[in-house]
């Protein structure tokens, strides 16, 4: 038998241990003859009675057989196959097959494999998802996506899967950026030939090649994810139909899901009964009885019965509902039903399985991820049914053969090459080649190929392989991969001050990649910031949503109202990234695409796509309606109400709710003042002007036509979020009440000054103290109405500095600013507010009840009152309790802290700043530099390791911080270095280029010092100008 040289020794027998000598003998074996192959056929395939030979498929279609004794469970056999493919994840799947009346049937754990499968030597099982979750990010592990975007390709081309033409052809563009890479005409024609991806694939072909074209430098993992995106919004994902009839005998389908039973006409939706809907489930013969909770039904009755074709098909149903609802409802794994003694009645069946709560915590809280699973793409034009499956990492040791980085494994791991029905074998690493190098690390990466092996041999073993291994032209990969060499695309790179020696060397060696025209930076402004608009997007359309919906807390019409609007906008964004972030790896010049022309421009990309956002004006039009009837609707639900506020307690949720849904206006914006820098730098021969301006004018007529509505949402929006977070007060978002001025004020009673917070708006001022209670609420002690208030100076009568005194009908109260400059904004903005409080014709009639009034009458009650706020530690809002350190970044509170206040033209100004990218973060007392994605946006940078994150890890409210270039005694002998300070806490931070460098310098400057923020007065001008 022949060996691989270097990698095996011989092994010693127990005779040989001993001292005996060994037997001396003459083969008789023909060369080339091994003992297996020359014995006879029937003693090769000669077994012991009592095992079982049974085939499984793969998702990815590959067959292996696995040995079971004849009393073996399904348990048995799912725990080989999960083994087999190394599947942490492995709730989610199980094993299917076939009856005799051809119906598919999941393999129970608890029962014998022969009770179950009359004929295992001739069934063929299948591998398959067996639980579909709503959210693929709930899907921790990249190797499990990969599995269910595989099962998504097998429903599609079954018919399982059924939707448009159009959404048809762009799954499988993004199956096929999976599998063989970046377009390439030849290539796809060639694969989609060899390949059948839809039932109708050749009608599409041409839509398909087309949308694969779009999809340039998109890893395999990427297009996974994409693929699971757009499936799990579809009506038919993870939907298997069991026929029935209704009681007046119309064909129906029923189904169930991780939301509960839905039922089919055809393929319409008709019904869906949500879990918590659903009091009982039962069946008796043929018939499947619905019962229903009293408060569901009505007047109707509380019982649904469904006609099935027999009982077993019934009860087959049955067992999967319980199962789903026990997945995706419940916390633990139900205890098994004891067994009577007697008489039994009912079933015992029982979900025996982890559910997804029990999984999602094993793969957080255990350790067990793996080493971060690796997929390239590959052209290799042979069968694919040779080799191994893309798995993820075997662990195989032997002796002689050694791994750098890993004395005695290796990660070997192929893309888009079918798994064969024996483990991946060994391969030797050979010496790294400058081929192929990751510019990320520094570091080559090993190549290694097979050479001497038969093609047409689905089986390797360690004989196949020839000791001189060479590269093959004909197959050429990137096999090996190192643990912890190549982080996986769907997993964030450890940030930490450890090992950032050769960061400053790096970061020099990327700039000099970069184009140094500062058209590339400004069109790179679009990338960044468009990658955190989607990701703030994706806050409503994947988090909400699923929040939502697990605790069905939605109605249906508000959820479509709200989901219908934005999720096109969504899918519109994400395709506009995709082309952005193509064509600036065009214009650096790091694209594996082989075109040519000129791409060092973007106005043709945003005029092309500023065209087609016209068209989603509607949609836009709408978030006014969406808004309003949110808030009306957790204004009205319990329910939506605790899910809301639990939701904006979760990290992702890092700004409050209403305000992501403001997002897609004010994107518009942002791409306004892009395209004017962009204008401004251009000449006007330049190749790009023309575009950027034509670009320019279709953004600039969107923003203008919303420009009202921005205004009134924006209101609508503060207005809504001070009613949360104030006690003591009603109906803040009454009509025509527009939010002014928020901020800290000293207010002078009987033990003298007292920090308070002041809220002014169009028809009232509100003065609130912030208690020890573990809400964090402000609790309104007074309000003062607007008509007939009068404003006075006197800090030289008071001798106190920056104080001034305010006359209202009620009462009479002064108050001391902690600056000049904040003296002088309260003023004018208060003065202003009385003169259109004047000019208004309706004096709002909404104040507190009786009782605050009377009490914010009585100065001789108030220290008492306000001291009592301060001690009560018992606040009657214990709903909220639990946001005290979520919403410590909310403007009030940084306000209260900073002693500083915040306009409404102040938040509008900060909304048209808003940055994201890439710095450098070094502390004051630190060596090394932090490379953080940092966005900025509600006065506040955010701090992420890289822009895939779906949260930060910290944030730095910037009000009251300083922004300046570094001083001589800060050492720092960097360029684009800008220095944030506040007290001693101090900051620096580092860009790639002047531009950018300008920019923050610019959008920090706005936000944090007083200096840096306009007072209302202006733009209430041109809001009035503009019609409002």
């Amino acid at each position: 038998m022949g060996e691989i040289e270097g990698s095996y020794r011989p092994l010693q027998t127990p005779g040989t241990r001993l001292g005996v000598n060994s037997n001396v003998a003459v083969s008789t074996l023909e060369p080339g003859q091994s003992l297996y192959t020359a014995m006879p056929s029937s003693a090769r395939n000669s077994k012991p009675r009592n095992m079982l030979q049974i085939r499984v498929e793969a998702l990815d279609e590959t067959q292996e057989v696995y040995e079971m004794e004849s009393k073996s469970d399904g348990q048995e056999l799912m725990t080989k196959v999960f083994q087999r493919f190394n599947l942490i994840e492995n709730d989610y799947f199980g094993l299917e097959f076939q009856n005799l009346q051809m119906n598919w049937m999941w393999l129970e754990p608890i029962k014998p494999i022969v009770k179950q499968v009359r004929r295992p030597k001739n069934t063929l099982l299948r591998l398959s998802v067996k639980f579909f979750p709503p959210d693929p990010g709930q899907l921790q592990e990249e190797y499990t996506r990969y599995l269910f975007a595989l099962q998504m390709k097998r429903d599609l081309l079954e018919g399982k899967l059924t939707c448009s033409e159009n959404t048809a052809s762009l799954l499988a563009s993004h199956l096929l950026q999976s599998e063989i890479g970046d377009f390439d005409e030849t290539a796809d024609r060639e694969h989609l030939k060899r390949n059948k991806l839809l039932p109708n694939q050749e009608r599409l072909q041409e839509k398909i090649m087309e949308f694969h074209r779009r999809h340039m430098g998109q890893t395999p993992a990427e297009s996974d994810f994409q693929v699971l995106e757009i499936s799990r919004k579809l009506e038919m994902y993870g939907i298997r139909f069991h026929s029935a009839a209704d009681r007046e005998g119309t064909k129906i389908n029923l189904a169930v899901s991780h939301m509960g039973l839905q039922v089919f006409q055809g393929h319409t939706k008709i019904n869906t009964f949500n879990w918590s809907k659903i009091r009982k489930l039962s069946f008796k013969r043929k018939r499947f009885l619905i019962k229903l909770h009293p408060e569901v039904h009505g007047p109707h009755q509380d019982t649904l019965e469904f006609l099935m074709a027999s009982r077993d098909q019934c009860k087959v149903f049955w067992k999967n509902c319980v199962e789903y609802h026990t997945f995706f409802r419940l916390m633990d794994q139900p205890e098994p039903k004891s067994k009577p003694i007697l008489f039994s009645r009912g079933s015992s069946f029982r979900y025996s399985g982890r559910t997804q709560k029990q999984l999602v915590d094993y793969v957080r809280d255990s350790g067990a991820r793996r080493t971060p699973y690796q997929r390239r793409h590959s052209r290799a034009r042979i069968s694919t049914r040779i080799l191994g499956a893309d798995l993820p990492k075997q662990s195989l040791s032997y002796e002689g053969l050694k791994v750098p980085g890993s004395p005695s494994s290796a990660t070997i791991s192929f893309h888009s090459l079918h798994a064969s029905s024996t483990p991946p074998c060994p391969e030797p690493a050979l010496p790294p080649t400058p081929l192929q190098e990751d510019p990320g690390k520094g570091t080559p990466q090993p190549l290694h190929s097979f050479q001497g092996i038969s093609m047409d041999n689905p089986q390797l073993s360690p004989f196949a392989l020839k000791s001189h291994l060479t590269l093959s032209p004909s197959f050429q990969m990137s096999t090996l991969s190192l643990p912890g060499q190549v982080p996986s695309p769907l997993q964030s790179p450890v940030l930490s001050e450890v090992g950032t020696a050769r960061l400053d060397e790096e970061e020099e060696g990327r700039k000099k990649r970069y184009p140094a025209d500062k058209a590339y930076f400004i069109a790179k402004e679009i990338l960044t910031t468009e990658r955190t608009y989607l990701k703030d997007l994706e806050v409503i359309t994947v988090w909400f949503r699923s929040a939502v919906i697990k605790e069905n807390a939605m109605p249906e019409g508000l959820m479509t109202l709200l989901f219908s609007n934005i999720d096109p906008i969504y899918e519109f964004h994400r395709g506009f990234l995709k082309e952005i972030d193509q064509r600036l790896a065009l214009w650096e010049g790091r694209s594996n695409a082989h075109v040519k022309g000129n791409y060092q421009r973007i106005g043709d990309v945003m005029l092309r796509n500023m065209c087609s956002l016209k068209e989603f004006t509607s949609y836009l039009q709408k978030h006014d309606e969406v808004l309003t009837e949110l808030e009306k609707a957790t204004k009205r639900l319990k329910k939506l109400e605790t899910v809301y506020k639990d939701f904006e307690l979760q990290k992702v949720c890092y700004l409050p709710l209403n305000t992501f849904l403001l997002k897609p206006i004010q994107r518009l914006m942002h791409y306004k003042l892009i395209l004017e820098r962009l204008c401004k730098h251009y000449t006007p021969d330049h190749q790009d002007y023309s575009d950027c301006k034509d670009a320019l004018k279709e953004v600039a007529e969107m923003a203008a036509q919303l420009q009202s509505s921005l205004i009134r949402l924006e209101n609508f929006q503060k207005l809504t979020e001070l009613q949360r977070d104030l006690i003591g007060i009603e109906s803040l978002t009454a009509s025509g009440r527009e939010f002014i001025r928020e901020g800290c004020l000293f207010k002078l009673t009987k033990k003298g000054l007292q920090q308070r917070m002041f809220f002014l708006f169009s028809d009232m001022l509100l003065y609130t103290s912030k208690g020890v209670t573990a809400s964090n609420q402000f609790k309104v002690h007074g309000q003062l109405p607007l008509h007939g208030m009068i404003i006075e100076e006197n800090e030289n009568e008071l001798s106190v500095p920056h104080c001034f005194t305010i006359y209202s009908a009620q009462r009479t109260i002064v108050v001391a600013a902690s600056s000049k400059v904040e003296m002088g904004k309260w003023i004018e903005d208060l003065n202003l507010a009385i003169e259109m409080a004047k000019m208004s014709q309706e004096v709002s009639n909404l104040f507190l009840d009786n009782s605050v009034c009377d009490q914010s009458n009585r100065s001789s009650d108030e220290v008492s009152l306000e001291q009592e706020s301060e001690d009560d530690t018992h606040s009657s809002h214990s709903s909220l309790d639990k946001q005290t350190h979520h919403r410590a970044n909310t403007t009030m509170h940084v306000c209260w802290h900073r002693n500083t206040s915040v306009s409404m033209s102040d938040h509008s100004l900060a909304v048209e700043n808003q940055l994201s990218g890439y710095l450098l973060r070094k502390f004051k007392n630190s060596n090394g530099w932090q490379k953080l994605w940092v966005v900025f946006t509600n006065f506040c940078l955010f701090f992420y390791k890289t822009h895939q994150d779906d949260f930060p890890l910290a944030s730095l409210p910037l009000l009251g911080y300083t922004v300046s270039t570094p001083a001589e005694a800060d050492s720092i002998h960097k360029d684009y270095v800008f220095k944030l300070q506040f007290k001693s806490h101090v900051y620096y931070f580092r860009a790639e280029s002047e531009y950018t460098f300008e920019r923050w310098m610019e959008v920090i400057k706005s936000a944090a010092s007083a200096t840096g923020r306009m007072s209302l007065l202006i733009p209430k001008k041109t809001k009035e100008m503009n019609g409002n």
